[in-house]
């Protein structure tokens, strides 16, 4: 019963953060998702529903990136760093980023701080 009514009040904040925040294709949204053991980013426009750059822990390109023994931080920065060089080779320079119910802190940080520091702002 402990898990449902975590993942009920996390729904919660996820609905309230998402009525402030929405993605144009001027200004997309720059979503973050976090797992046990990966994390996910993603670009994306609102007005057409469509995704626009994706990057992840289990793509390719991050994981020839990565080092062994990296921290879960470290992997997170990589991942913000490689979804900002993709959306800059879309001509995508602002975005809006979205917590998705996650606190500022820790690998969701680690996402942006990587993301900014590839030239993305936000």
């Amino acid at each position: 019963m402990i898990n449902s009514n975590k993942q009920q009040r996390w729904q919660k904040k996820k609905a309230s953060i998402r009525k402030k925040i929405s993605g144009t294709t001027e200004c997309p949204r720059f979503t973050v998702y976090r797992s046990g053991k990966h994390i996910y980013a993603q670009i994306i426009d609102d007005t057409s529903g469509r995704t626009l750059v994706s990057a992840s822990t289990l793509s390719k390109d991050v994981r020839q990136g990565l080092k062994d023994g990296s921290s879960p931080k470290d992997v997170a920065k990589i991942v913000g760093v490689f979804t900002a060089k993709k959306a800059l080779e879309k001509n995508i320079q602002h975005v809006v980023y979205d917590r998705n119910g996650y606190l500022y802190h820790g690998r969701v940080k680690a996402v942006a701080d990587g993301a900014r520091e590839a030239g993305l702002k936000f």
